[in-house]
């Protein structure tokens, strides 16, 4: 018997009437070729971690967006794989591509980054409450959060005079003066902070490192506030950049920034025989007014402040001991 050859286009006919009616599946969602996806067992820690968790916040976004990929690739000017193996946590884009995508995205760079402030809807409505606002407003949300947390503002606070500000600024000087006069005790915290640790403040940072000082300086002050209720209190120049004790400070104690202009706390700091940290890669003004220009923001937070330029000691006691006593209601 012969065979019957069905030529190739019926073949492909036949076919088609067999599938028709039945319900093609979709395709899943794919991400484009050569888009690498995660690898099995990927390590949960270092680098790995950090990225697949930015891809995660990257779909997140993307999802709470309604957006594509492609449309958030074409918006963020990127390639779709590029996006893509950023998202499936391959991928690590450099600090431009990501403002891109989260222009592309209408969020911050912080909420795609993430931090503690996108933790959670609640942190990122309280965080839309406060991102418009002024200084000002700032401040009375911090004083009501605190009042509302535990941290308002101690009462017997004007009896605490904490003097803050660069080295160099006569804090020690000028705060064993206004001691004496107000004849309240007076605290070196650096001392108590030795004192916790049993070493210098240098030994400190060269065995156990900033983060321990850290920690130090927040139990220090503390047991001052615990101890004092009258007291001024000359601080280390780096007490505001520990935002948990800038607050207890602030909460607690009746501010001072001791201000000078950068020639006279070189001046001072040298003649004391020591200009670390300020002299540690040999240009000693320019790290000084880094230093400065880092810490300004938040030394201007303080209750009252001071200028010591161009005054001798004398002077200067006297016009601090002025407005200190006038600001915590008492006679001058």
């Amino acid at each position: 018997m012969s065979r019957i050859i069905v030529p190739r286009s019926d073949r492909a006919a036949k076919a088609k009437v067999a599938t028709a009616g039945v319900k093609k599946k979709s395709a899943p969602t794919r991400a484009p070729r050569g888009a690498a996806k995660p690898p099995a067992g990927a390590r949960a820690d270092g680098p790995d971690r950090l990225l697949v968790a930015l891809g995660e916040r990257v779909r997140s976004l993307r999802a709470r967006r309604g957006l594509t990929r492609k449309a958030v690739a074409q918006a963020a000017e990127v390639s779709e794989r590029h996006l893509a193996n950023l998202e499936y946590g391959t991928g690590n884009a450099s600090i431009l591509i990501l403002q891109q995508v989260a222009r592309a995205l209408q969020c911050p760079l912080a909420e795609l980054v993430g931090d503690v402030s996108t933790s959670s809807p609640e942190w990122l409505l309280i965080r839309e409450l406060l991102e418009t606002r002024s200084e000002a407003d700032l401040r009375r949300a911090r004083i009501a959060l605190g009042e509302l947390f535990g941290t308002r503002a101690d009462a017997g606070r004007n009896r605490r005079i904490a003097l803050i500000g660069l080295r160099g600024a006569g804090k020690s000087t000028l705060g064993q003066m206004l001691a004496d006069d107000l004849e309240f005790p007076f605290v070196e915290l650096s001392r108590e902070i030795e004192k916790f640790a049993g070493c210098t403040i240098a030994e400190i940072h060269d065995l156990y490192g900033t983060n321990a000082y850290r920690r130090y300086e927040r139990r220090a002050l503390e047991e001052a506030i615990q101890i004092y209720p009258e007291a001024v209190i000359a601080t280390p120049g780096g007490i505001v950049s520990d935002p948990a004790t800038f607050n207890l400070l602030l909460a607690h104690c009746t501010t001072v920034w001791l201000k000078a202009n950068p020639e006279d706390h070189m001046r001072r700091v040298a003649a004391q025989g020591d200009v670390r940290p300020m002299a540690a890669s040999g240009e000693a003004m320019d790290d000084l007014k880094r230093i400065l220009a880092g810490r300004l923001s938040f030394y201007a937070k303080a209750d009252l402040s001071f200028d010591t330029s161009g005054q001798t000691l004398e002077q200067a006691f006297q016009g601090l001991r002025e407005q200190v006593r006038s600001g915590i209601g008492l006679l001058v």
